[in-house]
């Protein structure tokens, strides 16, 4: 089959979709991966086909969303302005930039439209979208009469087992399916902008966000997710064609080789610590470094800071500071995690079988680390707002010292080795031919 895998986003919104896309490549399949042009050398060295996409609004969004919800780490008492009369009171700014928010994620996905309009392949058998893919992609697919299948990172579809993954982690309740549906008809009403652009540019009548997501219910429209079932059970209320097959793990590039750097100070002592935020910009990068040195320092532990999006650099006996390198070879030889608890990198964490110190910044954030203190291979979360050096090496500390939690990781480990996420999309895509 000829098959395109569309999706957009950050790093973590990627990078899982290299393992997907080669397994399909390895059942046979001719597979275009449609991702943003600053990814192409990830894609490149899995061997993939590659369409790029030149809009890329989400380092902006991530940028002022970390902003809206205060994700900055705490500012300094003699820093923080004194309260004045004459400003807005927080209710008001906090609408005022909730609307903004809400402006730039509109056009943000406006942006893409044209993109995605020109990256879809007409001679295509199948496209597999991911959540912020699937609303325009969908669409222009159906223009075509492409099939199309849903591959997403995580739940979307409401359900009474527990709560949205974009509110705080809430386990069996009557009202989560209403919360489900009022965090979709939300979603879909950041892509009205976009709706309208994609229906008037192929010239096709309007159908809102919610109509084409009903219809996409009532079809049984297919979508698998890439997350395990151990980690998050399916739902017994779901639809029939929503499928859990387990983790896509990033295909890592055969050529790859380590910085002797990473190499030489990992023989040099006892497993370090990884501390990263990836995509996320909390704050102050200068202020988040000297956090992590002061709390490492208290907790006498070494320790490897990843750069990310926020340009975290520190500076310190026992510390070094690196860019990207892949999770899966780099997080086993670790002693734990932590990390902002995006799906992606909660994923490599349980891959890993060490502890997690989880430190959500924004949506779905907070929903995953929840999870892994429910799986016990995390003592508790550590909201970016609150964090202290104190703090984080308090749980530094109970990380790497607490039996149970390195019992945990590793057996979690042991399962996630048994699944195989890639595998079963894959069957599911053969039966489609």
């Amino acid at each position: 089959m000829r098959i395109q895998v569309i999706t957009v986003g950050t790093t973590g919104s990627v990078a899982p979709y290299t393992g997907l896309a080669h397994r399909l490549l390895a059942e046979g399949h001719a597979v275009e991966v449609v991702t943003h042009a600053k990814f192409a050398p990830m894609v490149a060295c899995c061997g993939l086909r590659m369409k790029p996409l030149q809009a890329d609004p989400f380092e902006a969004l991530i940028g002022a969303h970390s902003h809206l919800t205060g994700t900055s780490a705490p500012p300094s008492p003699s820093l923080s302005p004194a309260p004045s009369p004459s400003r807005p009171s927080d209710a008001v700014r906090a609408v005022r930039s909730l609307r903004s928010l809400a402006r730039d994620t509109r056009q943000a996905m406006l942006s893409l439209v044209d993109d995605v309009l020109d990256a879809v392949d007409p001679k295509a058998d199948l496209i597999l979208l991911s959540t912020i893919a699937a609303p325009i992609g969908s669409a222009v697919a159906r223009h075509h009469h492409i099939p199309t299948m849903g591959v997403f990172l995580q739940p979307d579809v409401p359900t009474s087992e527990f709560s949205p993954c974009t509110t705080p982690w809430r386990g069996p309740a009557r009202t989560n399916r209403l919360r489900g549906h009022a965090t979709n008809a939300l979603f879909d009403t950041l892509y009205r902008t976009a709706h309208r652009a994609t229906h008037d540019r192929l010239g096709v009548g309007h159908r809102g966000g919610h109509r084409l997501r009903s219809a996409r219910e009532r079809s049984q429209w297919p979508i698998w997710h890439g997350y395990s079932p151990w980690v998050v059970p399916r739902p017994a209320d779901w639809r029939p064609g929503l499928h859990v097959g387990g983790y896509w793990w990033p295909h890592e590039c055969p050529n790859w080789q380590p910085p002797s750097l990473v190499t030489d100070f990992l023989s040099a002592g006892p497993p370090p610590v990884l501390i990263g935020f990836g995509s996320m910009m909390p704050g102050d990068p200068e202020q988040l470094g000297q956090i992590a040195a002061q709390a490492l320092r208290r907790a006498g532990l070494r320790g490897v800071v990843q750069s990310g999006w926020a340009g975290l650099s520190v500076v310190d006996d026992d510390v070094i500071t690196v860019g990207q390198l892949p999770h899966g070879w780099l997080m086993p030889q670790t002693a734990a995690v932590v990390h902002h608890a995006g799906a992606g990198t909660t994923a490599a964490g349980l891959r890993a079988g060490v502890p997690a110190v989880p430190v959500p910044v924004m949506t779905d954030q907070p929903w995953w680390a929840a999870r892994l203190v429910e799986l016990g291979v995390s003592a508790e979360a550590l909201p970016c707002a609150e964090l202290t050096a104190p703090r984080l090496a308090d749980a530094l500390t109970r990380a790497v010292q607490d039996r149970d939690l390195a019992r945990n990781a590793t057996a979690a480990a042991a399962r996630l080795a048994r699944e195989d996420g890639a595998g079963a999309v894959a069957r599911a895509v053969a039966a489609m031919a």
